[in-house]
């Protein structure tokens, strides 16, 4: 299943230059231009408050965007820069590029486990224990995956899970390379704790058996 892009609502920006951006800032907007894709450069204003939310909630930039603008066909597009007051670290200015489907992207995409019921590790009192709960995967515009899938069939107590393990979506490779670490099965902590108890004691015997008899 595709992932669901998310929209970015913005309005036409009548007239160019500093005179207007300042008017659409002063009016609660911030001026942006969105260009590339073989079409003209279109000037844009997006609510303050709307794109601020947006940036907080992080990977703005590595996030594909459907862009509505009344009046003009949704396009996709990436941000390719947000400029920000120096003082305030506000935005005040922003840069979208349009995208075709077969452009390539590096996106991240969320990564679900699933068959926890069937992996021997968890019944037994396992953690499962994610590492990347994101991973970035660079993939065509129009072939976003919905989400990496990890089948945790079979999986006992210290696997480990490396993104080799994970069958990406058809088209999509990583960004990293390198067999990076998902996730990985580790004891429960009772185990640990009998463990760590079991190894003290062993080190004490030890201890003992190799210290020197005392004198008579």
């Amino acid at each position: 299943m595709a992932r669901e892009i998310p929209n970015l609502d913005a309005t036409v920006r009548t007239g160019t230059g500093k005179g207007a951006a300042r008017q659409a800032r002063r009016e609660g907007q911030v001026p942006g231009i969105v260009y590339g894709g073989g079409e003209e450069p279109l000037a844009i204003n997006i609510p303050f408050n709307e794109l601020f939310k947006k940036l907080k909630a992080g990977r703005f930039l590595s996030t594909l965007w459907n862009l509505k603008v009344d009046g003009h066909e949704d396009v996709r597009v990436i941000c390719r820069n947000v400029q920000r007051d120096v003082v305030k670290d506000l935005p005040t200015h922003l840069d979208l590029m349009r995208l075709r489907r077969t452009s390539r992207i590096s996106l991240f995409i969320h990564v679900d486990f699933e068959n926890e019921e069937e992996a021997p590790g968890l019944k037994r009192g396992g953690v499962l224990t994610i590492v990347r709960p994101e991973v970035e995967l660079n993939v065509l515009a129009g072939e976003i995956p919905e989400k990496i899938v990890v089948d945790l069939t079979g999986r006992e107590v210290g696997d480990v899970i490396h993104i080799s393990d994970v069958t990406l979506p058809e088209g999509a490779k990583t960004t990293i390379d390198r067999d990076f670490v998902i996730a990985n099965i580790s004891a429960p902590s009772s185990l640990r704790s009998e463990d760590d108890g079991e190894a003290e004691g062993e080190a004490e015997e030890t201890a003992a058996e190799e210290a020197p008899a005392a004198e008579e």
